[in-house]
């Protein structure tokens, strides 16, 4: 059992920055992979970011590359996204999540999941 507890988020105007975290607690925190999805007002969720369980091999949405960045610290059992160059279109709650299995992370979000942080951007 793994439970994913977020924050970070907030209101920020157009080209500011912000750095969300997801603490985990339970053992073995490195055997997961972890991504961040994101769920607008009136739109669906969509994948943002996820980062597999060595921390080696990360993948971005086409719509924030080159502007996130996620990362992990297994010592601290946290992942962060950090969100540069914001714009009012990445305005939503934004959830992560975790899976033992990467692909699963990728194409559907993982088994565990977090209950999501606001985050505003206003322009």
């Amino acid at each position: 059992q793994v439970q994913l507890v977020e924050s970070g988020g907030g209101l920020v105007q157009a080209g500011g920055s912000l750095r969300l975290s997801c603490a985990a607690s339970g053992r073995s925190f490195s055997n997961y992979a972890v991504g961040w999805c994101r769920q607008a007002p009136e739109k669906e969720r969509e994948f943002v970011a996820g980062i597999s369980g060595s921390g080696t091999s990360t993948d971005y949405a086409d719509s924030v590359k080159g502007r996130f960045t996620i990362s992990r610290d297994d010592a601290e059992n946290t992942v962060y996204l950090q969100m540069n160059s914001l714009k009012p279109e990445d305005t939503a709650v934004y959830y992560c999540n975790a899976d033992p299995n990467f692909t699963t992370v990728l194409l559907w979000g993982g088994n565990y999941w977090g209950q999501g942080t606001q985050v505003t951007v206003s322009s």
